[in-house]
């Protein structure tokens, strides 16, 4: 069964008994697969969607993704999985696995109560861990993670391999994303929400974002759509979707892929970051690796930093709508005044007349 996009609302947020409820269909959906009867699913972290890991004792481990309602139909789901098919067969990027339920299905749609269904799907567990996650010898005695350009030469090459793939792709006839443009980010029907909603915006805030949604939408005009800018992108291409396993990079999490400019990804790998001293460092180190695979004209780097301020807006409207998710009740207003401060800067050089 379809359902309507609900541009901005995020049921997984509404508190109450709402993960009771999704940890119950992500049982249902085990029912559907060919577990172990003392098979168990254990959530590791609601964002978009909820991540359970399933724990079998007959199989070993596996993840199973319980899908928040109207953001997805059934098709688009399936697309998402196509393309992840064909960047693991096709351009040497390591996926998880889809496991399939025992008639086949990939998408396994149970119902919440008698009015409304989730779709869920079962991944292979891939073994690793978020580069950066781990301690750096000799370190800081709290275990903070330490986050060097390698990694993001590493996150720029696979991107540019994704981007390879994208544009000589055919995909197949059905199959169907969403966009990540300029509307959807921001218009009447703002997929994430509207960033003057989001938390701590106040005249002042809204006056000085007010300039950088302008400034965005004029700038992403005038850079344009075409095929050369403009494709099927990961759109979350963020360290915590990457996995490293004895020297092996595995990317997960494609549930936001859709069509938007190749340079959204970048703008996604520092997400939550951005305002970071670090960033210009890792965004070189980012260019280094994709430049080995791929080239970006004078007129693309130009215009880095539009994209990584496209994000930023896009992330505010993201915790204002999804403030029951950790992340976004950690970040909450510090982040609003951070991005005003970030806006400043973009502005005195990118704004039209500076």
């Amino acid at each position: 069964m379809s359902e309507p996009q609900n541009p901005g609302g995020h049921d997984l947020s509404a508190g109450g008994d709402v993960m009771d409820r999704v940890t119950a269909c992500a049982r249902a959906a085990l029912r559907r697969y060919d577990c172990h009867p003392g098979a168990s699913v254990e959530l590791l972290n609601v964002s978009e969607n909820a991540t359970f890991l399933v724990r079998d004792p007959g199989s070993g481990p596996s993840v199973l993704r319980v899908h928040r309602l109207g953001y997805h139909t059934e098709q688009e789901i399936a697309s998402e999985l196509a393309w992840m098919d064909a960047l693991r067969a096709e351009a040497g990027v390591r996926t998880p696995r889809v496991l399939p339920a025992t008639n086949g299905q990939r998408v396994v749609t149970v119902p919440e109560n008698s009015s409304r269904e989730r779709h869920c799907v079962r991944f292979e567990f891939l073994p690793g861990t978020e580069p950066g996650a781990e301690p750096a010898e000799g370190g800081p005695e709290d275990g903070q993670s330490i986050l060097t350009g390698r990694h993001f030469e590493e996150l720029g090459e696979i991107t540019a391999r994704m981007h390879g793939h994208a544009r000589s792709w055919a995909r197949p006839e059905w199959f169907t994303r969403f966009h990540w443009d300029y509307a959807a980010a921001f218009g009447d029907r703002a997929r994430w929400g509207r960033w003057q909603d989001g938390v701590g915006v106040g005249p002042s805030e809204r006056h000085v974002l007010t300039r950088l949604d302008d400034t965005l939408h004029a700038r992403l005009s005038a850079f344009g759509q075409g095929p050369e800018r403009y494709g099927l992108v990961h759109a979350d291409t963020r360290l915590a979707n990457l996995l490293v396993h004895e020297g092996s990079v595995s990317v997960i999490d494609f549930d936001d892929s859709g069509f938007s400019w190749y340079l959204y990804d970048l703008g996604t790998s520092v997400s939550f970051f951005e305002h970071s001293p670090e960033v210009p460092g890792l965004v070189d180190s980012w260019l280094t690796g994709y430049r080995r695979v791929a080239e970006l004209s004078a007129e693309d780097e130009a215009e880095i930093w539009t994209f990584i301020m496209f994000r930023r807006l896009l992330l505010l409207a993201w915790i204002g709508s999804h403030q029951g998710v950790d992340i976004a009740a950690e970040l909450g207003a510090g982040y609003t005044q951070g991005s005003c401060d970030l806006a400043e800067s973009y502005l005195s050089t990118a704004a039209p007349g500076s």
